[in-house]
């Protein structure tokens, strides 16, 4: 899952612990979806869709292990009912920054349905 550009800044100023941080911790880190298939920009700020939601984190989430942050957020039956063409991970229920996208086509989620989204985000070394 590609950073954007606001994602690396946000992660530079965790390691110097600069004012201003948003940690992505059980309160903080949301997952979005939206509709569309626009592709990955490191200046993308947002999702591309006409259609977007975001969700907070299931209890226990996000978790570290080694150098993979998973993300896991539960869309229930009234949210998010269209196609799922992109998906990406927020510091914050509106606004905020967006740490990273990913265009990825999950299917068309239906109101009869509660959607459980995953995402892992490896971290590598350059």
């Amino acid at each position: 899952m590609a950073l954007t550009n606001l994602g690396l800044i946000e992660h530079l100023k965790a390691i110097i612990g600069e004012v201003g941080f948003t940690a992505l911790n059980s309160t903080n880190a949301y997952l979005g979806v939206g509709d569309s298939s626009t592709a990955f920009s490191a200046a993308h700020t947002d999702l591309q869709g006409s259609n977007k939601t975001r969700k907070g984190m299931e209890s226990g989430y996000p978790q570290r292990s080694s150098n993979q942050l998973v993300f896991r957020g539960l869309f229930g039956t009234s949210d998010a009912n269209y196609a799922w063409a992109e998906h990406g991970v927020f510091n914050a229920p509106t606004g905020g920054t967006m740490i990273s996208r990913k265009v990825e086509s999950l299917g068309t989620k239906a109101n009869t349905q509660s959607w459980l989204l995953t995402v892992t985000v490896t971290g590598a070394a350059a």
